[in-house]
């Protein structure tokens, strides 16, 4: 298999730099190729390098961005990853995301911990760094390698009955992602096992924030420190899935306080696991805007951080206000039955 390299050059050659030479030393012995321009890349593992420079610009990057956004079938079949190097500690981050969610717009697949990023310091490696026994720019390159290896390497198990958790924090009554997610699991049928548990009024205490050594200790014996429904329900059933379908009503353009909690909760189980062979989806509804911001900040915790493989087209989102808009909403059976269809495909052979 080959490594197509997507490189979106900077608008200043100094801004390349480092990236340039990070990119071959980290791909040496590797069989790739750079992108050429308007090269139909279906099919391929693409791994997206950029640089942003000082002020996180990269005009290459944006003429991507609106084709992406354009082009909803440009990348279909496709698992990318992603390198961005930044100037400062600004930037890379936030782009890194905008450009996920445009990437499995355009119908790619993103590998969990899809992202290297290099702040201009490079002080976010000094723990693997530590690890590895090297010096910054060395555990940047090698986290490069791992990334590359692993785009080339990794494929996401199907399965025949595939085990989907869905955790929510709404009420049927009153919810449209609720009522979305019905119609949703009515269109699944037998195909997959379907586990739902709820996490509203307090049943999810936030993350107190543990020292590292007592989160790991309690994670190593399946445990975390506060208990409760996170140690004795959710922490089982995320062991036990084959993918994670997130219910996100948009609150005040963000996830609500008891999803954030879930994902914050998940560190004591990422601490002694990583969730690669885990999809995640998403269901994204807002009263009147920002649910891209929502379907980012999805991306960010769950597949940057946390792991989860991103298969494409993860999420349906829709803009609803009033209690039973979302069903009414023009063409929302046809976008039902292509979000059922995206999920079945991802999940089964």
């Amino acid at each position: 298999m080959e490594l197509i390299v997507v490189r979106l050059r900077a608008d200043w050659a100094e801004d390349d730099a480092r990236l340039d030479a990070v990119l071959r030393d980290a791909l040496d012995g590797i069989s790739f190729r750079e992108a050429s321009e308007g090269e139909n890349l279906r099919g391929k593992r693409l791994l997206f390098a950029l640089a942003l420079g000082q002020y996180g610009i990269n005009a290459a990057y944006q003429r991507m961005l609106l084709r992406l956004r354009r082009e909803a079938e440009l990348l279909e079949g496709c698992v990318s990853a992603l390198v961005v190097d930044g100037a400062g500690d600004l930037y890379t981050k936030s782009t890194a995301a905008e450009l996920a969610l445009a990437l499995n717009g355009a119908g790619s697949a993103l590998l969990g911990r899809p992202l290297v990023e290099a702040s201009g310091s490079l002080h976010n490696f000094r723990v693997q760094a530590k690890n590895l026994g090297v010096d910054l720019i060395g555990a940047y390159r090698a986290t490069v390698r791992e990334l590359a290896e692993r785009l080339l390497s990794e494929s996401f198990p199907k399965r025949a009955a595939p085990n989907l958790l869905v955790l929510h924090a709404s009420s049927y009554h009153t919810s449209n992602t609720m009522q979305l997610w019905a119609q949703i699991h009515t269109r699944l049928g037998k195909d997959c096992t379907v586990t739902e548990i709820g996490l509203r009024n307090g049943a999810v205490s936030d993350c107190s924030g543990c020292p590292y050594t007592a989160c790991l200790h309690f994670g190593e014996k399946g445990r975390c420190f506060y208990g409760g429904l996170m140690q004795d329900e959710v922490w089982p059933a995320v062991r036990s899935c084959d993918a994670v379908m997130l219910l996100c009503p948009n609150y005040n353009d963000a996830l609500s306080a008891n999803l954030t909690a879930f994902i914050n909760r998940l560190t004591g189980l990422f601490r002694q696991t990583r969730f690669y062979d885990k999809a995640l989806f998403a269901v994204i509804v807002s009263g009147y805007s920002g649910s891209d911001t929502v379907a980012r900040q999805v991306i960010s915790a769950m597949t940057m951080n946390k792991s989860f493989y991103l298969p494409p087209h993860f999420a349906l989102i829709e803009t609803a206000n009033d209690p039973g808009e979302a069903l009414s909403l023009p063409g929302i059976e046809t976008r039902l039955n292509r979000f059922a269809a995206q999920i079945r495909s991802s999940l089964i052979p």
